[in-house]
């Protein structure tokens, strides 16, 4: 793609690095094959082609942005599906982030969204504050019919049956490892996760144990920055990545780390792109290090060799969230693990689509969210499976509140196949048996 972007507007890097995205794209419209907003929508501004020529006018131009622009951007999930197609290796991802950051700062929303958007950058990123705010939706839940906009009523939604209590696991500490040392990670908690769910940390917590791993839970670490990073909040997103960097380079700086393991896909993704993200930052080298040692705990697991297991009595139907396909390229190791562990894998039709979750879009795009949903509850329904498996809470959280089918993240049913306790999920516990290790 031609670009005509002036030597002026070229000394911005982020203008430089849109520039060098915008000209590796060759205008083939593959990625319109892969789009879920393509798909649902049919209109060729909702897909990645669409959106990269609003990008380019926009920046190139160095105009404000419209609200048409913001509309075609706002419905785009950053599921990255496009880049798996693509073959001329577009960048999308790092295109669409530096046109939120200019939306961000030349476009005045009205009043409604700023309001939204400003309360769930300030609840989500906090599990105390998102908590409380989960207890306040399912109080609220029985008056959503009341509510006047999709929005309201899709947070009302949100909040689960149960909250579970808080699991002191998360707190700053060292857990040793039940025999022989092979790594020392650090452990991503989280934010969101902390609050909707504390058994994935808990069942990763024991199975890194169970498999010699030293696991740290790094003082200072939060939020990785994932939700204003994608709302184009870039200085907000930045001062959370920064407690992350500082909290790991600590740990790397004294006994060393082999890995900083994520168990929440979508985090994985932002926090191995830290590198690109502070590359102009006084933290860039710190940042740079921390991303080369970011791994999923998919990742982890096949590097301490989960041992095989007995054959169960279970049809796992496999979720590949779309950060974890899509983002990070990694396609295989969690069914790999499952299938080792002894569990039956089976996969949806149209894997590859998003279930709608992204982050806040299932709040922020409720209609378009609701219908990525149910198309993927459908595939998974079809497989007739005992248990739906995921590595994203996100996409535990929607593609759970449109089955009674029992969904639980990876980690727990590897957990359980190794000697931990059968997930809660699947036998009914109440919140307040969640399992606390120390």
């Amino acid at each position: 793609m031609q670009t005509t972007f002036t030597p002026e507007q070229l000394k911005d890097p982020a203008t430089r690095r849109s520039n060098e995205v915008l000209r590796t794209c060759v205008h083939c419209g593959f990625c319109t094959a892969t789009c879920p907003t393509y798909a649902v929508l049919g209109d060729e501004l909702d897909s990645p082609r669409g959106r990269i020529y609003l990008i380019k006018d926009m920046l190139e131009k160095g105009r404000p942005a419209d609200a048409q622009t913001v509309k075609h951007i706002d419905r785009c999930l950053s599921c990255l599906a496009c880049m798996t197609t693509c073959p001329s290796g577009v960048h999308y991802m790092h295109l669409v982030d530096h046109a939120r950051e200019y939306i961000e700062q030349t476009y005045k929303r009205p009043l409604s969204d700023r309001a939204i958007r400003w309360v769930l950058a300030r609840i989500l990123p906090y599990p105390t504050r998102f908590r409380l705010a989960l207890l306040g939706a399912k109080i609220g839940r029985p008056f959503k019919a009341l509510m006047p906009d999709a929005r309201l009523r899709a947070m009302l939604e949100m909040a689960p049956k149960h909250i579970p209590p808080v699991s002191r696991n998360d707190d700053p500490q060292v857990f040793a490892p039940l025999g022989e040392k092979k790594m020392r990670v650090a452990l991503m908690t989280g934010c969101a996760q902390r609050a909707l769910n504390t058994d994935i940390n808990d069942a990763t917590i024991r199975l890194l144990r169970r498999l010699g791993a030293e696991v740290v839970i790094a003082d200072g670490q939060g939020c990785c920055g994932a939700l204003t990073h994608h709302m184009g909040k870039t200085a907000e997103s930045h001062a959370t990545a920064a407690k992350n960097i500082r909290a790991w380079s600590r740990e790397m700086a004294g006994q060393g780390l082999d890995a900083v393991v994520i168990n929440t896909s979508g985090c994985g993704t932002t926090v191995k792109d830290y590198g690109h993200m502070f590359r102009n930052d006084p933290l860039a080298a710190e940042a740079t290090a921390v991303s080369a040692i970011a791994m999923d705990v998919s990742e982890v697991l096949m590097k301490l060799d989960l041992p095989k297991g007995a054959a169960q009595e279970m049809k796992v139907a496999y979720h590949a969230a779309c950060s974890l396909q899509h983002g990070q390229q990694i396609k295989t190791y969690p069914k790999d693990l499952l299938k080792r562990a002894g569990f039956t894998v089976v996969e949806p039709k149209d894997s590859h689509l998003c279930c709608g979750s992204a982050g806040t879009y299932n709040l922020m795009q409720p209609e378009i969210s609701k219908q990525l949903k149910a198309r993927k509850v459908a595939t998974l329904e079809a497989k007739a499976p005992d248990v739906i498996a995921a590595g994203n809470i996100g996409c535990m959280m929607q593609i759970g509140g449109g089955t009674e089918i029992p969904v639980v993240h990876t980690v727990e049913l590897l957990d359980w196949a190794t000697g931990g306790p059968r997930p809660r999920a699947l036998s009914d516990q109440p919140a307040s048996a969640v399992p606390i290790l120390r």
